[in-house]
């Protein structure tokens, strides 16, 4: 079988200001895919994952802290609306005494 080949494309060297500028794009904007950010810039995704481990913004303790607060907070106020439908749903679902069956 003789098979046509693709040819290989060249690989692309991106120098270190442009990492840390794409970089600097994910980060300023978290709410957009990193697909689509890749896709803006012409890269991949890992290659601007990768990037992000290198050049991102590291987090410090305090920071990490204030995260996990927000994020115990979060969930103690998840539980307590599960809890509350938990409590309207038992209201809702029990028969009333004073119904006749049918």
């Amino acid at each position: 079988m003789n098979e046509e080949q693709k040819p290989k494309r060249a690989k692309r060297q991106f120098d270190e200001a442009f990492r840390r500028q794409a970089v600097a794009l994910v980060e300023s904007n978290r709410e957009r895919p990193l697909r689509e950010i890749a896709a803006e810039l012409g890269v991949s995704v890992w290659n601007l994952r990768d990037w992000m481990g290198v050049y991102g913004r590291r987090s410090t303790p305090a920071q990490l802290e204030d995260e996990v607060a927000r994020l115990r907070q979060e969930l103690a106020e998840a539980r307590d609306q599960r809890d509350a439908l938990k409590k309207a749903l038992g209201i809702v679902a029990t028969p009333s005494r004073n119904a006749s069956p049918k």
